[in-house]
C-alpha cells in the first residue's frame, strides 16, 4: 500500500474511534436520561445513600454546570456532578451518581490504580504542553534522539491512559454492586445502568487506540522523512 494512502487511512481511523465512541456515549446518554428510575430518587440521593453505606459521609455532593462533566475529586473530598445528574431522577442519573461514589470508595480503600493514577497527573500535565513541540522539532530537523523524547513523552500520556482504564472499569463494577445491594435499582434498570457504564468506559477504550495509532503514525512519517 502506498504509504500516503496508508497514512490517510491511519488519520481517518484515528479521527473517527472517538466520534463513534462519543456518539455511543451520546445514544445512551440520551436514551437513559429519559427513562426514570422506580424510586423516583435523584442522582445526589444515590451518592449521598452509597456514600453514607460506606462510611463516607464526610464526602460532599454537589452540583456543577456542563453536560457529563460529572466528576470525583480526591483532593477536595467531593463528587461533582451536572445539572441533569444532580438533580435527575432518570437511570442515568442513577449510574453515573454510582459510578462517580465507585471513585470515592476506590480513594477510601487506596485503589493502587487510582493512587498512580494520581501520581502521573502532574507528570502529564507538565509533559503534554510540549511533546509535540518536541516531536515537531524531531520531524523538522529529521534528529533521531530529539523525535523519540518527544515520542516517550507522549507515551507518559498513553500510560496514563492504560492506568485510567482499571480504575474507571472498577468504579462502574463498584457502582453496579452498591446500586444491587442497597437495592436501589431493580433488576430491568440494572440492565440499562450496565449499558450506560459500559458505553461511558468505551470512550476510554477509544481514547487508548487513538493514542496508540497515533504513536504508530508519526513513527511511520519520521521513517518515511528520513529515506
Amino acid at each position: 500500500m502506498n504509504f500516503y494512502l496508508m497514512d490517510m487511512v491511519f488519520y481517518i481511523v484515528i479521527i473517527l474511534i472517538p466520534i463513534i465512541a462519543q456518539i455511543n456515549i451520546s445514544t445512551s446518554y440520551g436514551k437513559y436520561k429519559k427513562l426514570g428510575n422506580s424510586k423516583k430518587i435523584s442522582g445526589f440521593e444515590v451518592a449521598r445513600k452509597i456514600l453514607d453505606a460506606n462510611g463516607l459521609d464526610d464526602i460532599y455532593v454537589v452540583e456543577t454546570s456542563g453536560n457529563l462533566t460529572d466528576h470525583y475529586d480526591p483532593s477536595r473530598k467531593v463528587i461533582k456532578l451536572s445539572r441533569d445528574i444532580f438533580k435527575g431522577e432518570s437511570i442515568a442519573a442513577m449510574a453515573v451518581a454510582a459510578h462517580e461514589c465507585g471513585h470515592a470508595i476506590q480513594d477510601k480503600e487506596n485503589y493502587t490504580f487510582m493512587r498512580i493514577r494520581s501520581f502521573l497527573v502532574p507528570v502529564v500535565n507538565l509533559v503534554s504542553s510540549f511533546s509535540w513541540i518536541v516531536i515537531f522539532i524531531g520531524l523538522l530537523t529529521e534528529y533521531f534522539q530529539i523525535f523519540y523524547i518527544g515520542i516517550a513523552l507522549i507515551s507518559i500520556g498513553l500510560l496514563f491512559q492504560l492506568i485510567t482504564l482499571p480504575v474507571e472499569f472498577d468504579a462502574s463494577k463498584r457502582a453496579k454492586k452498591e446500586l444491587e445491594k442497597l437495592k436501589i435499582s431493580n433488576n430491568e434498570e440494572a440492565i440499562g445502568v450496565k449499558k450506560m457504564l459500559t458505553a461511558a468506559a468505551l470512550t476510554y477504550v477509544a481514547s487508548v487506540l487513538t493514542s496508540v495509532l497515533e504513536i504508530i503514525r508519526l513513527i511511520a512519517i519520521f521513517n518515511s522523512d528520513r529515506r
